[in-house]
Formats: structure tokens, sequence, C-alpha cells
């Protein structure tokens, strides 16, 4: 396993919880003798001398491990811009779910001390790219480790979407939008929409219809590799929105496509050894625990 040297540091902004954590972190970090950049709006908030990277991609190509404090968002905010570095990101949970950040604050000393005696694994996600295209040109990109939304953004307001898979038509739907989400984010918003529950190491994705008006559209899965192209209808009356993992606006009108395909860059999550999937599902979505016999 790698010894990780040079260790940088990102988190949450704005909550005193994460605060405490970064500290720890940095004191346990530079005890074990290791070397730690902190991500420049971290270093702002921290009362102590550290060694600031202003950059994601100072962070990204000096760093041999990167730890993210705070919950699920700050991780995929990070995994956005560090998925062209060839960098592991490890979360720590400071967040209220926590399906990506899964070490404790309790347990941080032992499990850290785990990781840096290599006794950890490398768990591969894929990212998806987006781009809105009018004319053949370029509007906007975006990308995302959880989800792609297409949504009216008006309540109560359909939109119509024409949805093409590898240059095969599939249907027309009239909805309030459509979730595209990769396995890291089936037990996301792709969940509370409808949409199944995928291992993390599928090669799928999901389409989830919201809230569409025929009770036969349900949630489709497909190919990873699939190229998604989803026309915006030129009748369409509203100016849909395109929202990558909840934090990332694209703007399209009518007449418009939408196209989404895999990245090729991926992001390394690294887990310590005793990390489980269905471990966390039962703790985060109140699964039954099994029976004693």
């Amino acid at each position: 396993m790698k010894r990780f040297s040079t260790i940088a540091l990102m988190g949450r902004l704005g909550s005193p919880e994460v605060l405490e954590t970064l500290l720890h972190l940095h004191e346990f970090l530079i005890s074990a003798g290791r070397r730690v950049l902190v991500a420049a709006d971290v270093a702002e908030q921290m009362p102590v001398d550290v060694e600031v990277r202003h950059t994601p991609e100072e962070i990204g190509t000096e760093s041999d491990l990167v730890i993210v404090v705070g919950g699920d968002g700050s991780l995929l905010g990070a995994a956005r811009s560090l998925s062209l570095h060839d960098v592991p990101v490890l979360g720590v949970n400071r967040g209220r779910l926590g399906f990506l950040t899964d070490i404790s604050p309790q347990q941080l000393e032992e499990q850290m001390s785990a990781v840096l005696a290599g006794e950890y694994y490398l768990e591969p996600r894929f990212l998806l790219d987006v781009a809105v295209m009018r004319e053949g040109q370029v509007l906007g990109r975006g990308d995302a480790l959880n989800d792609v939304v297409i949504t009216s953004g008006v309540s109560a307001r359909m939109i119509e979407l024409e949805l093409h898979i590898d240059d095969q038509f599939v249907y027309t739907q009239r909805s309030d939008g459509m979730i595209i989400s990769t396995p890291t984010g089936s037990t996301a918003y792709s969940l509370s929409g409808g949409g199944p529950i995928m291992h993390p190491n599928l090669d799928a994705l999901v389409l989830v219809p919201m809230f569409p008006h025929t009770l036969s559209s349900r949630p489709l899965v497909i190919d990873g590799n699939s190229k998604l192209r989803i026309v915006v209808h030129e009748y369409n009356e509203l100016q849909p929105s395109i929202v990558c993992d909840g934090q990332v606006n694209l703007n399209a009108s009518p007449g418009d496509i939408v196209i989404v395909n895999k990245k090729p860059a991926r992001l390394n999550l690294l887990h310590p050894l005793n990390h489980s999937f269905y471990a966390i599902c039962r703790a985060k979505l109140g699964w039954g625990s099994r029976l004693d016999k």
C-alpha cells in the first residue's frame, strides 16, 4: 500500500465542529510526521500556522491523499475539482447523512492511524459529464458524482423532454423533470424520487422521471457507458435548469439539447478496511438488523 507523505485538508466552511476536527487532524498528522497542506478557504479559519494551497489543482498535484471534513455535499464539491488528478479522497463525516464521508470524528485517530499504516482500500467511482448544446455549440458544461437533474424550475409546472440513448429514441415524457443518477448518487435525490439503490461497484445509470404525467413511466437502469441526448422540446414555455450534484446550475431554453455521458477521469474514494456499503445502508436508511438465533 502507498505511504501517504503529503496530505491535504479540505472542509465545509462556517461550522465550528468541522473546524475542531480540522485542527485535530492537522495536529495528529503533523505529529505522525506527515506534511500537511490546507486549502486556502479552510486555512483562513484556522488559528495556527499552516502550509496553504490556493487551488484544487495545487492540492491535486502536490498531495498523496486529500481528506475532506464535512458532509456528503463537501465531498461532492471536492470530488468534482479533484477528479482530474490521480489522488485518493477520504471523507470525515461532520454532516447529517454521511454515505460518502465514512470516518467518524469519535474514531478519528484510530481509523486514521490504520489508514496511515496502509490498512485501507480504494474504490473507484465514475462521474458524469454534462453539456448544454444549441445549434451545435456548447453553451455550458458541468460534471457530477451523484446526479444530473433536469428540472422545470417551477413548482407544479411540467416540461416535455425527448430522450435518446446511444442515438436510439426511447420516449417523449411530460413531467417535472428527470434525475440521471450514478450508483454513487442512487442513495441521494434519486432514492427520494423512487429510484433503486445501486451498489457503488455497478457500471450503470438510473433515469428517474420526476412526477411523470403517465403511470407507466418508471425508473430505467441502463449501461454506465451510455450516451444520453435529451431534447428540450421547442414548445416548452419554461426555461429548464440542469443541476449537477445540487451545486452547479446550467440553464437551457426550449430547443436546446442536453448531452450526458461518463467522464474519462474517475474519483478514487479511500475507505478503512472495515467499510461496508450494506452497514451504511442499515445505519443511514434504518434497515433492520440481523435477528438473533
